[in-house]
């Protein structure tokens, strides 16, 4: 009875199911070792820089900084006072926030001594495609030296963009609480899929 079971239509259905998902979690398991290894080897900056740009992240309710954006903050701030130059603050207003990210990171940076017309507030991006294509839009001729600062789990796909938008640039990771360190990179994992989606159809920008 199990043998004929087995070779039902239902049978071969439940199989190539079972199939399907033991080969996504592989792949999503591949893809997360892989990113994994990119983010430990991103070169560190070297030298001094025309220009950083420092991609936002969550603004809390009562307009601080959460904790992963101050860290991108303090990040691009010891960049800033290794090679000081413009600083680009990219992020818009998203749902909950009280602020636009880009305004609310200027003025954090300035609160911690960038003088106001170092920095640049971008506040129109709603992705890591517009972060970079905004902020590009917004660097003088003259920046020919750029540095991305976000969460190290991050910086390889925003290095990967830029490339596309043909912004060369190092870039420098800031570090992210262990607690969150599956759930940031899984959302990673995801966001590289609709990453090489949107190589195909127009959905990342």
């Amino acid at each position: 009875m199990a043998k004929m079971t087995a070779k039902t239509p239902f049978g071969k259905a439940v199989r190539i199911l079972l199939s399907l998902f033991v080969l996504g979690i592989l792949a999503f398991a591949l893809m997360l070792l892989m990113l994994t290894y990119a983010e430990k080897h991103v070169p560190a900056p070297k030298g001094e820089y025309d220009a950083v740009i420092v991609l936002g992240a969550q603004v809390k309710p009562d307009g601080e900084p959460s904790v992963q954006l101050r860290l991108r903050l303090e990040k691009a701030l010891e960049q800033y006072r290794r090679s000081p130059c413009l600083i680009v603050a990219c992020g818009a207003q998203g749902e909950n926030e009280p602020a636009p990210e880009g305004d609310v990171m200027k003025q954090w940076l300035v609160s911690n001594g960038v003088p106001e017309d170092h920095i640049i507030s971008e506040t129109q991006s709603f992705n890591t495609w517009q972060n970079i294509r905004n902020a590009k839009n917004l660097l003088p001729d003259t920046a020919l030296r750029v540095v991305v600062v976000t969460s190290d789990y991050h910086l390889p796909r925003a290095l990967q963009i830029c490339r596309d938008e043909g912004l060369e640039a190092d870039g420098a990771g800031s570090p992210i609480m262990p607690l969150w360190w599956f759930k940031n990179h899984a959302r990673e994992v995801l966001a590289w899929c609709k990453y090489f989606v949107g190589k195909v159809l127009p959905i990342n920008k």
